[in-house]
């Protein structure tokens, strides 16, 4: 039996699950399971996880995707240049090597979806999935900042610092932030929408519900809209491969 899971907390809405046991039935992949394993604290990575030495490999989502590098083995160079991990094989000799997948999804849904006008984008939230966002949106020539509720380095803007005239200047908007997550559905991030046009590309990370209410508000506003469906989808394949290398 090849067992193979997703690490996060609160997790029992995953994707992640369902896609793979799906993908196994139609595939008729056989001996092969996919479970979540929803950690309280990382902590419990070392101190519970790593003890189970029949597991092949594992996704990692939110809280973790940071938090997780630390007690991994080694990083695969791009991994490392994000500085967040989503995805880790684990060798025959038990090494624990990360990867990211989520750079490989986002940059292969976008990307379809860009005209010549799409220079600037901004990255809503400043977690682990905005990291492999940034380093995608490099890979494209696309200028991009981070919009934060709270000031940092990191961050160039603040939610309350967002002017029509910025929304206008970046026409591809990223939300990486839970907001607007089911049950929470009517929540979304605190930006001008007003000032979104059809020249904008409105992307959330969020794929339940389909159409979140940031993407709605875009959408009222004839923007090009699209979910994080296919970026999972994308994602986990590439995962799957890295597993099966």
């Amino acid at each position: 039996m090849r067992r193979f899971g997703l690490i996060g907390k609160d997790i029992s809405y995953s994707f992640s699950r369902n896609y793979f046991k799906n993908k196994f039935e139609t595939e008729v992949i056989k001996d092969t399971t996919y479970e979540n394993f929803d950690l309280k604290n990382i902590a419990l990575f070392k101190t519970k996880l790593k003890q189970e030495s029949d597991i092949n490999g594992l996704n990692v989502t939110i809280p973790y995707k940071e938090d997780i590098m630390p007690f991994l083995d080694k990083l695969n160079k791009r991994a490392k240049a994000i500085g967040a991990v989503n995805t880790i094989k684990i060798t025959k000799k038990g090494n624990y090597i990360g990867y990211n997948t989520d750079y490989y999804g986002f940059k292969k849904s976008l990307k379809p979806l860009l005209k010549a006008h799409h220079k600037k984008a901004l990255i809503l939230g400043t977690g682990g999935a905005s990291k492999a966002i940034a380093y995608a949106l490099k890979s494209l020539d696309i200028d991009y900042a981070f919009v934060s509720r709270n000031t940092s380095k990191k961050a160039k803007y603040t939610y309350n610092k967002l002017s029509d005239k910025v929304i206008e200047a970046h026409q591809i908007i990223i939300n990486c932030t839970p907001l607007g997550t089911f049950p929470d559905v009517n929540e979304c991030p605190d930006i001008p929408y007003q000032a979104i046009s059809n020249q904008h590309i409105l992307f959330d990370l969020i794929y339940n519900p389909s159409e979140t209410r940031f993407l709605n508000l875009g959408k009222q506003n004839s923007a090009t809209i699209i979910n994080g469906e296919k970026m999972l989808a994308l994602q986990a394949e590439k995962s799957w491969s890295i597993w099966n290398k």
